[in-house]
């Protein structure tokens, strides 16, 4: 997945080099490198994202039941 968003930021960035102006250039980058890429990046992390934090609900899950466990002994 990353070096997808490297490729592209690439391209996007020799784009930006080739434009006239310092400032087409600038958000010739900006709005075919950067947003686009935040927005791909944002999109196919929310597996990982969500895997996380169903991680993080499990664990503290499993020390609660543990910690009950321990008390009723």
């Amino acid at each position: 997945m990353y070096i997808i968003a490297i490729a592209w930021l690439y391209v996007a960035l020799m784009a930006a080099i080739s434009d006239t102006t310092v400032v087409g250039g600038v958000l010739t980058f900006v709005f075919l490198g950067l947003l686009p890429m935040c927005l791909f990046l944002w999109l196919f992390g929310t597996p990982a994202r969500r895997r996380k934090l169903r991680e993080k609900d499990d664990s503290i899950d499993a020390r609660t039941d543990q910690s009950t466990s321990d008390r009723n002994q």
